[in-house]
């Protein structure tokens, strides 16, 4: 089985997303599931430190409103890893009211995580829900962003 980070992170938060029961926060036992789900040690490990770095940036949630209407430019870096799509696509979701300034930084610093070379439009759309999904308060913007998934996922256009 030819898995990524991602495929764990989607496992993982497939799991509990729709449950009451919150994942398990010791570390092992997250490992010990994740191993049964048949998922490799390096990949499982990738995924844990993933989400470690997703809950350290909780902090950086704070801005002011001088920064609301700010222009994001991204590195040489970030182009190359993030396409025209992808980065238009961050700029959408900003746009429309579903990520917040730091919340787009969360999201290039967690997908830049994923240490993919292909990154594409369909991985941003489940990062976007994990990291609105981490954050306390989000829910509409977390509804919105789910509608916006299944939405397309069934072909409807607008």
């Amino acid at each position: 089985m030819k898995e990524n980070v991602l495929d764990v992170l989607m496992y993982l938060f497939e799991t509990y997303v729709d449950t009451e029961e919150e994942p398990e926060a010791d570390h092992q036992e997250l490992r010990d599931e994740l191993v049964r789900a048949g998922f490799s040690d390096p990949e499982i490990n990738r995924a844990l430190e993933w989400l470690d770095g997703l809950t350290e940036h909780q902090d950086n949630l704070v801005y002011h409103s001088q920064t609301a209407h700010s222009t994001r430019i991204f590195s040489d870096f970030e182009h190359e890893r993030l396409d025209s799509p992808c980065r238009g696509y961050i700029t959408y979701l900003e746009q429309i009211g579903i990520l917040s300034p730091p919340q787009r930084e969360i999201l290039v610093d967690r997908l830049l995580a994923l240490e993919s070379a292909d990154i594409d439009v369909e991985q941003i759309k489940w990062v976007v829900l994990m990291v609105l999904f981490s954050q306390p308060g989000q829910e509409i913007a977390y509804a919105r962003m789910e509608d916006l998934v299944f939405e397309e996922c069934n072909g409807l256009v607008h």
